[in-house]
């Protein structure tokens, strides 16, 4: 069994965090104004740590599928959700809010190989305000854009 890292499968950063900060302040500070905005919708936060989770795992991105377990656990979520939360489609776990959040989540993390059905658009629709959609979005959308740079750039994961 091999256990070594194949050379061409790098896991060193391309850019570090502090250089990618330093190099573009305004694009971090637009993305954590869109995180502010989110914050300040009122919507749980342990509810969009764990739909960041969930979209981190999607794509990959292990710089901030670390940061946002961390913090999930610090709002709460429970361990067994972060746990199945790859699986939530066959975990009883999650509650119908939970269900329609993360499926929202998954529709538009895959917007460029399928289209946005309307049966995931209904779904949080039923489940949530007009504003608290617009949040969720939002949230979703700010974490994509953070797994392609995070990703992208290969920033290590924190504590790791």
């Amino acid at each position: 069994m091999k256990t070594d890292v194949e050379p061409s499968l790098s896991v060193a950063p391309r850019i570090g965090w502090a250089e990618f900060e330093q190099a573009l302040p305004g694009a971090v500070a637009g993305l954590r104004a869109l995180s502010d905005a989110v914050n300040a919708s009122g919507l749980d936060n342990g509810l969009t740590e764990l739909l960041k989770v969930r979209v981190s795992q999607i794509n990959g991105c292990a710089f901030c599928l670390k940061l946002h377990l961390d913090w999930a656990r610090k709002a709460g979520v429970r361990d067994v959700q972060l746990d199945l939360v790859a699986t939530w489609r066959d975990a009883a776990c999650f509650n119908a809010r939970q269900r329609a959040a993360l499926r929202w989540a998954e529709a538009l993390t895959a917007m460029a190989a399928a289209h946005v059905d309307d049966g995931a658009y209904a779904e949080v629709a039923r489940q949530y305000t007009q504003r608290d959609v617009a949040a969720l979005t939002a949230a979703i959308a700010a974490i994509n854009a953070w797994n392609r740079i995070a990703g992208g750039l290969r920033f290590a994961p924190p504590g790791v």
